[in-house]
């Protein structure tokens, strides 16, 4: 059954987290293109004034920074791609500030690396800095950390940062922005190319043949897909449109695809968990365990694992594979590697009598565990 578009969904949206991609803003040869980020800022400016608080996700730093140091295309290696970034992320947040101080709107940078979306303590002190923001009135404009970043610097052209930025904010909606008018049941240049209105579940996409990104961006409609469905599956509206467009989606007019939301808000240690965090390792558990874990909400116990993978310590996120190599969950995993062989197969029992109450706890609480 096809959910039907509601128009007054976003409209009666009362926060919205926007994203707006390097291909978007930018030429090749000529860096930021004036009249599409002042169209973009136009329409925001539009939502403001309607009461609507809004967070813009923009992508460009790399990109703004090709021409004023003589480069052609966006660089691959990393270097000069960090180099690219320090010198863009200024003039792109200083054409921000100025597009934006027409309509009498501050705005306010926020640079994310990946910390700032795993460590609890860091997300909580986010989600405080966005917070003040957006009660002093402040527009925030959020962009990875690229000048500093590694290999996040080319983490979904920010689409995923977006997606748990919306959540991280309690955002009504996220709107991502494209080259490409919505998402389509194959690429948009082949005949017979059909606009998805809506998608109501994983499985209205599943069949779509994707393509990356241009040479400005790194995303394409596969990130942007990944990262819909982050927003949607945690309870928040998601659209995919093409850039110009983006007045109209505020509007609630039927342009772009909506991703009608499909479960609820998570915690938000559990979203990180899921979606923004990079696996260190696995354990492979037994069938027993398996089900334990995904029918019972149980905590992961040695006697239910059999075999260990990779190199990971204490606190960091491994993935926890079925005897098939399946992965059914991810956690953050009590014991470091080398520690994990010699608990395999027992009982928690067992191990504190021979080794001590130091190990009377779980390789994985349940609080700390996500089911995939």
């Amino acid at each position: 059954m096809t959910t039907p578009y509601d128009e007054g969904e976003v409209r009666q949206a009362k926060r919205v987290v926007v994203k707006v991609g390097s291909s978007s803003l930018t030429t090749t040869g000529e860096g930021i293109d004036g009249a599409r980020l002042q169209t973009l800022v136009d329409a925001l400016a539009d939502a403001r004034s309607r009461g609507v608080e809004v967070v813009l996700v923009s992508s460009g730093a790399i990109a703004a920074g090709l021409a004023p140091l003589g480069f052609q295309r966006r660089p691959r290696d990393l270097a000069r791609q960090q180099a690219a970034a320090s010198v863009g992320q200024g003039l792109l947040v200083h054409r921000y500030t100025d597009a934006f101080a027409r309509h009498g709107i501050r705005v306010g940078q926020v640079l994310l690396s990946a910390d700032d979306v795993t460590r609890r303590g860091h997300y909580r002190n986010a989600y405080r800095t966005f917070a003040k923001l957006l009660e002093l009135g402040v527009l925030p404009i959020v962009n990875e950390n690229d000048t500093v970043a590694t290999s996040e610097i080319r983490f979904g052209d920010n689409d995923r940062l977006a997606a748990l930025v919306a959540h991280l904010v309690h955002a009504d909606a996220l709107v991502l922005l494209s080259d490409v008018d919505g998402v389509y049941d194959r690429p948009p240049s082949h005949p017979g190319a059909v606009r998805l209105r809506v998608v109501s579940s994983g499985d209205d996409v599943a069949h779509i043949e994707t393509s990356a990104g241009g040479p400005l961006g790194t995303g394409g409609v596969v990130t942007k897909i990944e990262a819909a469905r982050i927003a949607s599956e945690a309870g928040i509206t998601a659209f995919v449109a093409r850039a110009d467009q983006v007045s109209e989606v505020l509007a609630g007019a039927d342009v772009g695809t909506r991703f009608a939301p499909t479960g609820k808000r998570r915690a938000s240690r559990l979203l990180w968990l899921a979606h923004a965090t990079e696996p260190q390792g696995r354990l492979v558990l037994d069938e027993g365990a398996v089900t334990a874990v995904l029918t019972r909400g149980t905590s992961l116990l040695p006697a239910g694992v059999v075999g260990v993978q990779g190199s990971f310590a204490a606190g960091e996120p491994v993935d926890l594979v079925g005897p098939d190599g399946t992965v059914v969950a991810r956690g953050l995993v009590n014991y470091d590697a080398d520690e994990v062989p010699r608990l395999l197969g027992r009982t928690t029992h067992e191990l504190v009598a021979e080794l001590g109450d130091g190990y009377e706890r779980e390789l994985v609480h349940r609080d700390h565990l996500v089911l995939l």
